[in-house]
């Protein structure tokens, strides 16, 4: 049986990908903060004992590290086949407000450096194994091109997107896959909250069934749905005088100091804004 480690999977493409690796018959070690959400969240799925909840906030390397090797250990021999980075949050960001710094900084932990000390416990036993491994990061398209007032969920994404390919890079001798997926809109609670039209809104089911295959495949990069892949072609073609002209009014996610909702919003939920 495949062993899949996925953080932020109480909610979100996180849980919609639980659900999908659990319904192919895979063992599941699942991290998220809202323990309550996680059980939950395990006991609808297929053969709930199989699986292993860890509720811990990924920006605590030290517990997140201890969740990996109990995993790790509880695969055994088989090994640990994949691992998804799936925890990230969104919240819109000016550099002008102060008060937007320590936003700034919990989006970066969450979204980056977590994203790194999820993968580092286990790439030593993948690189042991003879079958094959990945390492999966979650993006975005928001993290193609700089998107106005989210500069620091664009800036995490595009960290994150190149951070992959590095890492792709230096594990490619081993045989190990690191697989960038990039979610256009999903339909999540996250993209719920979204006052604004969505082009190409996915199910969540739908989007966790394509990431799985894209997965499976070891495709290097890839952005769900593939017409937000289209869309992120020609963003990357467009010069800066027209991106500019296009994107400059483009509609801004409520800052935390100027809503109601947390800066943090539960990790899993991770999608386009």
């Amino acid at each position: 049986m495949t062993h899949v480690f996925i953080t932020g999977a109480s909610s979100g493409i996180g849980a919609a990908l639980a659900r999908e690796y659990a319904a192919q018959g895979a063992v599941l070690g699942l991290v998220a903060r809202r323990g309550p959400a996680l059980a939950q969240l395990i006991a609808s799925l297929p053969h709930p004992q199989r699986h292993r909840s860890y509720a811990l906030d990924v920006t605590d390397h030290p517990a997140l590290t201890a969740a990996a090797q109990d995993f790790i250990g509880y695969a055994g021999a088989a090994g640990v086949e994949v691992v998804i980075a799936s925890a990230g949050i969104s919240q819109g960001t000016l550099t002008e407000y102060a008060e937007d710094i320590p936003v700034f900084e919990r989006i970066m932990a969450v979204n980056l450096n977590a994203t790194v000390a999820t993968f580092a416990p286990f790439i030593a036993g993948m690189k042991a194994r003879s079958g094959p491994c990945r390492l999966v990061g979650i993006g975005s398209v928001a993290g193609i091109r700089g998107l106005p007032g989210a500069e620091a969920y664009s800036a995490s994404k595009a960290a994150l997107i190149s951070y992959c390919e590095s890492l792709r890079l230096e594990l490619q001798p081993s045989g190990i896959r690191v697989v960038t997926i990039s979610p256009g809109y999903i339909d999540t609670a996250m993209t719920q909250a979204n006052n604004y039209p969505m082009p190409f809104l996915m199910p969540a089911a739908g989007f966790a069934a394509s990431a799985r295959a894209a997965i499976a495949a070891g495709a290097s990069y890839r952005v769900i749905p593939w017409q937000m892949g289209v869309v992120a072609k020609l963003l990357r073609l467009l010069p800066n005088w027209l991106y500019d002209r296009v994107f400059s009014n483009a509609p801004h996610k409520a800052r935390a100091a100027a809503s109601a909702t947390s800066a943090a919003q539960p990790a899993g939920a991770n999608d386009a804004d």
